[in-house]
């Protein structure tokens, strides 16, 4: 009876750790993207830590197929070294109708590298629009083009905007333009949220309108998330949730104070992620 009663105390304690294992929460998804630590990813693998002990999980880096000097494989390793998981790049090739097929080719093995790398996307960080809606479109046919061969390596390929985007052509606000002339299957968009209110929109708005076209988020603000109180991050994530999506990266433009040293930019570069991971893991609107 006295041996019944012990086993039957070490299964029941058993099954109460397994419960309280089960019901621990999952840990919430917060993404860098790795241009706000540009000026010092000179020793890659030290910076990657950093990233990780800062509080980030995903990343976004910067070209394909070599990232930072590495090939895309080494690169991988380092990230899955130190729990960093590649969501998507940031790569741009211009558009030359004279050297379609080469650009073409280009374009194959920057998603090569995304396949090796694991990623899901491929945004275009910028382009030269063009001054008419002539021009626009021209853009967005090559979008449709490259997003369809995106789509044979099983990756999406996205556009980040600035401000510049908000700017009316011929009645037409240029990102809205895009997103009407471009094909849903084959291009999608990433919001920059900082630059959209200084375009003079509300993300929330767009968030509402384009609901299936915006796949991804920069989450931005003048420098430290949610330190400036002027944009309403709880409301763009709620939405953005809402809409069936989750992929969002902190972007930090890189501090060039001319009156503080190298190492005193870097020290504040470093806080400044840090601070904004820990903005993001404690709100209680992000998972």
């Amino acid at each position: 009876m006295k041996k019944f009663f012990s086993f039957a105390v070490v299964a029941l304690a058993a099954v109460s750790m397994f419960s309280f294992a089960s019901c621990k929460p999952a840990e919430k998804q917060i993404g860098l993207q790795l241009y706000s630590v540009n000026q010092d990813m000179g020793n890659v693998d030290a910076s990657l830590a950093k990233v990780a002990a800062a509080g980030y999980n995903v990343v976004e880096t910067l070209r394909s197929p070599e990232c930072f000097g590495l090939p895309a494989a080494e690169f991988k390793a380092l990230c899955d070294k130190h729990g960093l998981k590649i969501v998507s790049t940031h790569h741009s090739i211009g558009m030359n109708p004279e050297k379609e097929a080469e650009i073409m080719e280009q374009w194959k093995e920057v998603f090569k590298g995304l396949n090796v790398m694991g990623a899901k996307y491929c945004v275009i960080p910028s382009f030269k629009l063009g001054e008419t809606l002539e021009d626009l479109k021209a853009v967005c046919d090559y979008f449709n083009k490259v997003g369809a061969l995106a789509k044979e390596y099983g990756l999406k390929l996205g556009y980040h905007n600035h401000a510049f985007e908000y700017e009316v052509v011929d009645g037409k606000v240029k990102w809205e333009y895009m997103i009407e002339n471009t094909d849903p299957e084959s291009v999608f968009f990433q919001m920059d949220v900082y630059w959209t209110t200084q375009g003079g929109k509300n993300p929330v708005d767009y968030l509402k309108k384009y609901p299936e076209r915006i796949k991804m988020l920069h989450i931005k603000d003048e420098f430290v998330i949610g330190e400036s109180g002027k944009i309403d991050f709880e409301a763009i994530f709620k939405q953005f949730y809402k809409n069936g999506f989750k992929d969002y990266v902190v972007e930090q433009e890189m501090p060039h104070s001319k009156s503080a040293s190298r190492e005193e930019n870097l020290a504040r570069m470093w806080d400044g992620v840090a601070k904004s991971a820990k903005y993001l893991k404690e709100a209680k609107f992000t998972k």
